[in-house]
């Protein structure tokens, strides 16, 4: 597979660009300070060139407006509990379960906790956005059709809007505690063992003055409406929750030292994955002005980047995943007061309105606070209320917004000096620059638990409380590692020393089959290269092949269904690649089949009810070292779940692709397209215009290639939409895609462009240097000051 463009093509388009004059136009814009200039390339990233700071982020702004304003204000209507009055009433629980979860602090303390010229730059970046906004009202640009079609229209933004949201950002593992709160109640937290991997050695302890029996899955309605994204669907035009595994939220990244390169320059490689959607989560910009200068991807909704290089640093992220919340249960009595240690305190209420579609008069919500945080549910029948503590309460939490510090860093002391009040996600953050350097921090506020573990709920009586949050020294980082290189994706990376007894970091971290895979390849002989990099983001090996493979080796049947099933795992090579067959049955049988049926055997039926296909990586660790858990006779029935469960898989994949094995391919099955969140309310004819195409994927969750799909049809649903590989200090030859396109609007050239390229696991350059960028510009946008700006 090739992971660039072909040579011969690339060096096509580049002549092209660099023969065929860019196209000109020219603007006043109201608002900007200074004459400035943003060169479009072909590939639709923006080039942006301003005299000052403040207008490069007011020109990052006003871009986005250009190509992404649908996406960055349904972005704010969710996170400000603003949908149900463009959408109706049917959003009003949505619109309030948002609004428990805004940043409700001291603004003053919000703004200091990010450092000194953020708010600046976030005033300076809204301002541009509402000056684009001000152009459609004025007639200078059209109304962008999703809006048309959507029946609303763009608000203006306020610089505290973009810092108050905080949940679009990653949550942790309140659903989890929740989960496991209901095992317990329905045969014990021991039968819990497979529901979610638990990583280090540690055995989840219900805490003392909890029942699990009180605590009702209902719990999870607000904190769901609340986290998860919108979308439109068939028919009514009524909003829908985005339905995309916990585990499909990762990301893979690694420095190489220039001493393991070929070019003796270091290399930086981050591909986050996130839910697919067009347009996608990533967007690409570079920012120049006199002193500053960064490029590289971030949320567009954001100012800034988060993930890229500015010129002497390079950066990247992967979710490190600290436990940063905690769900608590109250006693209530009926004055809605909850006990807290030996007297009564009562809940903080707050009054809002919510302004609703084809309602004259707002409707009046409640919402209800304890010193921990929201309230998400009550009962007051049972005189129980439960509300969710999350470092997302802290003054510098709002999500991915401490890049703004660490974006201009100069070296290894200033990065890490950067991410010391990083708050949240919690991050592997990696970094080189061109001094050869190289590094990883963990960052993010990670509370002290005195006593217990946070993996269950915890009474909210006083004897459960966080004591602070750990130091950035308290957590691990590595500066030049003797390996020579460094990487993570999500998988537990505590040191072997680290003391995770007292120092609770988290319990519960992603598969290590994608690290083990990156490991083997970054482990290799021979000096690392771009190309290399590209190659292994793009890898689609499955190492949890090879475990299942021995459990296999040696089982016999005379079964001929089985007998096939076994002959087509056994020689498969790993790799999930679209054209396999092996690839096909086993990812249907370990995705679907074998948790299920394992768990059925290993749980009692109330908690197998709830763990549903339970966690792979638990369930494969038992069927290695069968036990008591399996009855009597653990091997036997080890054996009875390989078979049950393999020839189920078979028999649906025969289903799908027909009775004969030499046929099937995993890419007729695992399938890629970005849909717009529209699509759905225009008419079937319009709709493929609204989506990227379609294409068969190799890639699944658990290989680098990380291609997330969803039972019901194998659609895949998240992954690597941007991938970015940097040769640090020869910027030019960096490359990138972010698919389906940088633009978000249906109809532009750059709204799709990328996705077969994309889909082929190819790349783009990433250019740089003023030269690099005028060779692939393909419009200019000569800006000017209205005037009296």
């Amino acid at each position: 597979m090739q992971r660039l463009v072909p040579l011969t093509l690339l060096a096509s388009l580049l002549a092209t660009a660099a023969h065929a004059a860019p196209r000109q136009e020219t603007a006043t814009v109201a608002g900007l300070s200074h004459p400035a200039e943003i060169r479009i390339d072909r590939w639709g990233i923006a080039h942006i060139y301003a005299a000052d700071k403040r207008d490069a982020f007011f020109l990052q702004g006003y871009n986005v407006a250009r190509d992404r304003l649908w996406q960055v204000d349904l972005w704010r209507k969710r996170g400000l509990g603003l949908l149900a009055r463009d959408f109706g009433p049917d959003y009003v629980a949505q619109d309030r379960a948002a609004r428990l979860f805004l940043y409700r602090g001291d603004m003053e303390k919000e703004w200091a906790a990010y450092g000194a010229g953020t708010r600046d730059n976030t005033e300076a970046f809204v301002a541009g956005i509402n000056a684009f906004i001000d152009e459609i009202t004025l007639g200078k640009h059209p109304l962008p059709q999703e809006f048309k079609v959507a029946g609303t229209l763009p608000d203006r933004w306020s610089a505290q809007d973009v810092v108050r949201i905080r949940s679009h950002g990653l949550t942790r593992n309140v659903p989890n505690e929740v989960g496991r709160a209901r095992i317990a109640c329905a045969a014990g937290i021991e039968a819990a063992r497979l529901y979610k991997n638990i990583e280090p050695k540690w055995e989840p302890k219900l805490p003392a003055g909890l029942d699990p029996c009180d605590v009702p899955q209902e719990v999870l309605t607000d904190y769901d409406l609340a986290t998860r994204g919108v979308r439109f669907v068939p028919d009514d035009g009524k909003l829908a929750m985005v339905e995309v595994p916990p585990e499909a939220v990762g990301s893979n990244n690694w420095t190489i030292a220039g001493s393991r390169t070929a070019t003796g320059r270091p290399i930086l490689a981050n591909d986050p994955h996130r839910e697919h959607s067009a347009p996608s989560l990533r967007y690409i910009v570079h920012l120049e002005a006199p002193g500053f200068s960064v490029i590289g991807a971030g949320e567009p909704a954001l100012p800034g980047v988060s993930i890229g290089h500015n010129g002497t640093v390079a950066f990247g992220l992967t979710i490190f995943p600290a436990d940063q919340e905690d769900l608590y249960v109250y006693e209530t009595d009926d004055q809605g007061r909850y006990r807290y240690k030996d007297g009564w305190e009562p809940m903080t209420r707050v009054v809002e309105e919510i302004a609703v579609k084809g309602e004259a008069a707002p409707r009046k919500v409640e919402l209800s606070f304890t010193r921990h945080g929201p309230v998400v549910h009550a009962d007051g029948a049972k005189h129980r209320a439960f509300a969710v503590r999350s470092v997302w309460g802290q003054p510098g939490t709002s999500a991915y917004f401490g890049s703004m510090g660490y974006m201009t860093a100069k070296d290894w002391t200033g990065f890490k000096t950067a991410l010391s009040d990083w708050g949240a996600p919690s991050e592997n953050q990696v970094f080189a620059d061109t001094k050869g350097d190289i590094g990883w921090v963990a960052a993010g506020k990670v509370p002290r638990r005195a006593g217990w573990d946070g993996l269950t709920p915890v009474p909210g009586d006083g004897r459960y409380e966080w004591d602070g949050f750990l130091t950035l020294d308290e957590l691990p980082s590595l500066h030049n590692p003797a390996s020579g290189w460094f990487a993570s994706a999500n998988q537990f990376n505590l040191p072997a020393d680290y003391p995770y007894t007292e120092r609770k970091v988290g319990f519960e971290w992603s598969n290590d089959a994608r690290m083990k895979r990156i490991v083997e390849v970054l482990s290799a002989d021979g000096k690392q290269t771009l190309a290399g990099s590209m190659a292994l983001q793009t890898d689609p090996t499955d190492v949890t092949s090879r475990r299942m493979q021995t459990l296999l080796a040696q089982m016999k049947t005379d079964d001929a269904k089985l007998a096939a099933a076994l002959d087509l795992v056994r020689g498969w090579d790993g790799r999930t690649d679209a054209a396999s067959p092996g690839a096909a049955l086993y990812e249907v049988w370990t995705t679907k089949h074998l948790g299920r049926t394992a768990i059925a055997r290993a749980a009692p039926p109330a908690a197998a009810a709830i763990m549903g296909n339970g966690d792979i990586a638990a369930v494969m660790a038992l069927l290695e070292a069968p036990d008591a858990t399996l009855g009597a006779d653990p091997a036997g029935a080890r054996d009875a779940i390989l078979r049950e469960s393999l020839i189920a898989a078979y028999d649906e994949v025969a289903g799908k692709l027909g009775p004969d094995p030499k046929a099937w391919s995993w890419g007729a099955l695992h399938q890629a397209r970005f849909d717009h969140v529209l699509t759905p309310r225009l008419p079937t004819a319009e709709r493929e215009a609204w989506s990227s195409g379609t294409a068969p994927m190799a890639g699944t969750s658990l290989s680098p290639l990380a291609a997330t799909w969803r039972p019901n049809d194998y659609r895949v649903v998240a992954g690597a939409s941007f991938r970015m590989v940097l040769d640090v200090g020869a910027w030019d030859n960096s490359r990138v895609i972010n698919t389906p396109g940088q633009s978000g609007q249906p109809g532009d050239p750059h709204f799709r462009d990328l996705f077969p390229l994309w889909a082929k696991g190819q790349y783009v350059p990433l250019s740089y240097s003023r030269k690099a960028v005028e060779d692939v510009t393909e419009t200019v946008l000569k800006l000017t000051p209205a005037p009296g700006s």
